[in-house]
């Protein structure tokens, strides 16, 4: 035997080899978490400026049907595509008979505007859906 080599010092060969398998599992479970927390929060992104984006078109169709019912009554509204975005504009108009307020004596028409916008298909990452209504009145 050596100096300084005594039963204690063979029985802890490997010891490092251990640690260092250990650092390099936590290392690596770090960088995996750190990974799959970028990726959730770029898709999360990603929906959030669809969401935004669905919201702006159906608002859009919203002021298309408005315009559209005020011009004249009798027109439909027609869907439209939007930069990718399907949008569904319904008009209804309706009229009330006996005036609300009886000292103007003429009847009022209500125009009732629903727009919905819709990117890609429900189940897809990036499927976005917004629906607005509005009502209008008209003397």
């Amino acid at each position: 035997m050596l100096p300084g080599q005594g039963p204690l010092l063979q029985k802890q060969r490997g010891f490092g080899l251990v640690a260092a398998m250990f650092l390099i599992i936590v290392i690596a479970a770090a960088i995996t978490v750190m990974w799959r927390l970028s990726i959730t929060q770029s898709a999360t992104n990603t929906l959030s400026l669809q969401q935004a984006r669905a919201f702006q078109a159906a608002r859009a169709g919203l002021e298309y049907g408005i315009a559209r019912s005020l011009a004249s009554p009798s027109q439909t509204c027609s869907p439209f595509n939007l930069e990718g975005f399907q949008v569904v504009v319904t008009c209804e108009s309706k009229t009330v008979l006996q005036p609300l307020v009886p000292e103007e004596g003429r009847d009022l028409i209500f125009h009732r505007v629903e727009a919905t916008a819709t990117y890609g298909s429900p189940g897809e990452p990036d499927y976005a859906y917004r629906q607005l209504t509005a009502v209008v009145e008209r003397p």
